[in-house]
């Protein structure tokens, strides 16, 4: 067999990205803490859940598009709110009016005769009156807000992506390693082929002169024994194997966005596992193909959350 282990000794740059990531800023604006918040898990699509303050609400489609684009991928969610850091209220009380009632709530309870209420339930009945508590006007976004709060949503999106970074690279060295230890297992396979062919012959003679105890021509014994035996050759299926090893990893060089692709390629890898292991016949073999099958599950279970 030729050698087919490709090299992985070259130092890789990590291209590929997690889509599971975390980000938060906060931000401070004329006696508010205005938090911007995303966190994204695996999806097959952009699956985007935005919940913004009320005064920001003019702003979500540009949050959207923004969002969209850096991210692509994934089960996003993004929060931006805001935490009151001062005594700022968005109602005031009237006091003008609150005094004017006060007197008059007086004069009639000494014109009628009534008693008057005791001094701490007067706060509660005042605020009760009409127009006694007057609420502020809306407030609007500034654009000097929005300057504030933008920072805040990209630096947010900034750290999760570094956070999918770091992810992709920790992914890509599993990956890496588990595409080695199946080159590995799929050179070890060799010895065995030349063993396992004289085996089967082995047997079929023995099944022929000590079970059936009949004559039988050689020499059309050994051309059915040709046949059986190029059926059960896998020269092919490791040549397609290695191939499918070395496309993984030039894949997963190619830059982020390569996660479906990746898990299409680990879907062929499995193919010619799967018929190596059908056509083996033999327990070594069976043996190695089982563990270069467990190496490929890792893939597979974790290709599921690459971009």
């Amino acid at each position: 067999m030729s050698k087919i282990i490709p090299n992985f000794a070259k130092k890789y740059s990590i291209m590929i990205q997690s889509m599971t990531g975390y980000g938060k800023s906060v931000v401070e604006f004329n006696g508010k803490k205005i938090h911007a918040e995303i966190k994204s898990l695996n999806s097959k699509a952009l699956d985007l859940q935005v919940r913004v303050a009320t005064l920001y609400r003019e702003k979500e489609m540009d949050i959207r598009s923004y969002i969209a684009k850096q991210l692509e991928r994934g089960k996003v969610e993004f929060n931006l709110w805001i935490e009151k850091t001062d005594c700022a209220s968005d109602a005031s009380l009237n006091k003008e009016a609150m005094i004017e009632y006060y007197t008059q709530i007086k004069d009639i309870c000494k014109i009628t005769g009534i008693a008057e209420p005791e001094p701490h339930e007067w706060i509660g009945i005042l605020q009760k009156m009409p127009d006694v508590i007057a609420k502020n006007e809306i407030e609007e976004l500034s654009d000097e807000e929005w300057t504030v709060v933008n920072t805040a949503i990209e630096n947010a999106v900034s750290q999760l992506v570094d956070f999918r970074k770091q992810e992709g690279e920790a992914l890509a060295k599993k990956f890496t390693q588990n595409i080695e230890n199946i080159t590995n297992l799929l050179a070890s396979i060799e010895p065995f082929e030349k063993e396992r062919v004289e085996k089967i012959r082995q047997r079929i003679i023995d099944a022929l002169e000590k079970t059936v105890s009949v004559d039988y021509d050689k020499n059309r014994l050994e051309q059915e024994m040709i046949y059986y035996i190029e059926k059960l050759d896998i020269n092919e299926e490791k040549q397609r194997l290695s191939n499918h090893l070395k496309y993984f990893i030039q894949t997963m060089n190619e830059g982020h966005g390569q996660g479906k692709k990746l898990g299409f390629i680990a879907q062929e890898m499995g193919r010619e596992i799967n018929t190596t292991g059908s056509k083996s016949n033999h327990a070594e073999m069976q043996n190695i193909v089982v563990r270069m099958k467990d190496e490929l599950e890792q893939i597979k279970e974790q290709v599921l959350n690459v971009m």
